[in-house]
């Protein structure tokens, strides 16, 4: 089923607006990313420390691993994929745990471009989005017509959500018009003939971009250039989501959305494996931007090992017993 990107609200739309001012040179937006308040590195780490301490059992935590269950983006993004592995990972979105139907669906399935047709066929009328990854995954090293080119296909192919890396080394040259205007383009070539577009998330490899205040820098300026979520990283680098990191992305979220009304989600992805781990993720969530992006259009685990840790959980939940790995299918 199309996606259609929600429209801003008159005021959200005037408040954006307003900030056109922003983004009208280089220069200006250069002084704006540079204005952003810096980052107490030290009280970001400590409050991410804390969130991750709280205790969540019995009835609120089936409902938290059913929940994550359903922000995941199952992803296979390797050179050996095949249509039979694609359509196999299809059949474990659509049916997590082949033995319990109440488990629920995934959010997604993320494959690579040639494989979108095929999610899309073994998906059918499942619901379960088909998001492609995009722009010369995942070092984004190519010219812009090509990463267009990459993108159109995609959304062609049927691609309800398209995940673009920035291209690093510009961003960090201090060449933010050229990102942005990067991420603009893309944006551009997710539209679709009959009005609808693909949702655009904008991976900004976290682990490469040195400090945290570049972190805030990104997502201002990937909100500002229309990102439809902001997502940590392509999880092919050795450090991928950590939770200062989300927790920064998270609080930039809810700044953007003060200053203008628009809600930008959020994808930590890569390192997240454990029950646990996905839960604290959900507690930074909820007091940091509230019930409102406790949803799968708002918040999403890009992570694949992920599911069977939390479908061992459930399975322990209802029956007592921790079944182990050999009682969840493999990817």
């Amino acid at each position: 089923m199309p996606i259609t990107v929600p429209a801003y609200g008159k005021e959200a739309a005037g408040r954006l607006a307003s900030m056109a001012d922003v983004t009208a040179d280089d220069g200006a937006l250069r002084r704006f990313l540079h204005g952003l308040p810096g980052v107490d590195e030290v009280g970001l780490q400590a409050r991410a420390a804390t969130l991750g301490t709280r205790s969540i059992k019995t009835t609120a935590k089936a409902y938290a691993i059913d929940l994550a269950i359903s922000m995941i983006d199952l992803t296979t993004l390797e050179g050996a994929d095949t249509p039979g592995k694609v359509r196999a990972l299809c059949a474990k979105g659509v049916h997590p745990d082949p033995t319990d139907r109440t488990a629920p669906k995934v959010a997604a399935i993320c494959v690579y471009p040639d494989m979108v047709a095929t999610a899309k066929e073994a998906l059918g009328d499942s619901g379960i989005h088909v998001a492609s990854v995009a722009t010369a995954f995942p070092a984004g090293r190519a010219a812009l017509p090509v990463k267009l080119a990459d993108t159109r296909d995609a959304v062609a192919a049927g691609a309800d959500e398209i995940d673009m890396v920035i291209d690093r080394g510009a961003f960090l040259s201090g060449r933010y018009m050229d990102v942005f205007e990067e991420i603009k383009a893309v944006k551009e070539a997710c539209a679709r003939p009959d009005g609808t577009a693909a949702h655009l998330k904008v991976i900004f490899e976290t682990g490469e971009l040195q400090t945290y205040d570049n972190v805030r820098r990104v997502s201002w300026l990937a909100m500002l250039a229309g990102a439809d979520f902001i997502k940590t990283s392509t999880g092919k680098v050795a450090v991928n989501a950590t939770p200062p990191v989300t927790l920064l992305m998270l609080e930039a979220v809810r700044d953007f959305h003060a200053a203008t009304g628009v809600q930008v989600g959020v994808k930590p992805a890569g390192g997240i494996r454990t029950t646990k781990d996905a839960i604290k993720y959900l507690v930074m969530v909820n007091e940091t931007l509230g019930e409102p992006w406790l949803t799968a259009d708002w918040f999403r685990f890009g992570a694949s090992s992920l599911l069977n840790d939390l479908l061992m959980q459930r399975q322990k939940l209802s029956s007592g017993r921790y079944s182990g790995p050999d009682y969840v299918t493999v990817d």
